[in-house]
């Protein structure tokens, strides 16, 4: 079992910056790839950026390339999403997810564990 807590959301400003943590506790945290997702009210759960157990590979959605950065600590049992130049698109829950494994997922269902989410909310 992992439990997983996010934080660091809020309000910004577009152009803005945010940076959200996700603290693990539980079973081994370096064995799971961890993603983050989002969802926008009235929409699906889409994938944002996934970074592999051993921290040597990262992918990231198109829509936030460039923009948004994952990073793990696996000394902290932490995983990381800076987020730079936010947009209003970008106004979403949150969530931390964690996938057993070796190979990191992008969709939703392929996760074992999620937290509960940090809402982020960018303003024109």
């Amino acid at each position: 079992q992992v439990q997983l807590l996010e934080s660091g959301g809020g309000s910004v400003q577009a152009g803005g910056s945010l940076r959200l943590s996700c603290a693990a506790s539980g079973r081994t945290f370096i064995s799971y790839n961890m993603g983050w997702f989002r969802q926008a009210p009235g929409k699906e759960r889409e994938f944002v950026a996934v970074i592999r157990w051993s921290g040597g590979s990262t992918s990231y959605a198109d829509s936030v390339k460039g923009r948004f950065t994952i990073s793990r600590d696996n000394a902290k049992n932490t995983v990381n999403l800076q987020m730079n130049s936010l947009k209003p698109e970008d106004t979403a829950v949150y969530y931390c997810a964690a996938r057993g494994g070796l190979v990191p997922g992008t969709r939703p269902s392929e996760y074992d564990y999620w937290g509960q989410g940090t809402q982020v909310t960018v303003s024109s």
